[in-house]
């Protein structure tokens, strides 16, 4: 390890960690109030409609759920059975596959939309300064950035510009 974890390092990460969970749960719960795809489902569709043609190979799709692949896997079986998503092979890859938003995901994404937000922000967002929300930004992205890219994240963020 190259740096020790401090009290503030390790209290930061709790915060993190019990807010995480918490507001996931919270959300879930208001979500689940309402007659819409689940929290999980809706994750799956926001990442492929927000994706180039509404479209990812199924390993990418895995990254921005933060899924295992097999847990992936099997509800890509549900999510497509609903007929939200469809898989598609990817050419010149045998094993390869695609998830592909349908119509039906895309409207079943936006009608969901609406309850999602509204949860963000009464669970998340309400608590929040705008300067909070603006500083956690920053550091969650710089925090993720690193960890996603660690060639790019080597000095701990040091030489980050702006």
């Amino acid at each position: 390890m190259d740096k020790s974890l401090d009290k503030s390092g390790l209290a930061a990460w709790e915060a993190f960690i019990l807010a995480h969970a918490a507001v996931l749960s919270r959300i879930e719960r208001d979500i689940g109030k309402h007659d819409i795809v689940s929290l999980t489902w809706y994750d799956v569709l926001i990442a492929l409609a927000n994706a180039p043609g509404q479209r990812l190979r199924l390993n990418e799709l895995a990254e921005r759920v933060i899924m295992s692949r097999s847990g992936l896997t099997r509800l890509v079986d549900r999510i497509e059975q609903a007929g939200l998503i469809r898989r598609e092979p990817a050419p010149g890859d045998r094993r390869g596959a695609y998830a592909v938003l349908t119509r039906e995901g895309a409207l079943a994404q936006h009608e969901a939309w609406p309850y999602y937000a509204a949860a963000i922000a009464r669970q998340f967002a309400h608590y929040l300064s705008e300067e909070e929300r603006r500083v956690l930004t920053i550091a969650l992205r710089r925090v993720h950035g690193a960890v996603s890219n660690p060639a790019a994240g080597r000095g701990g963020g040091d030489n980050e510009s702006g």
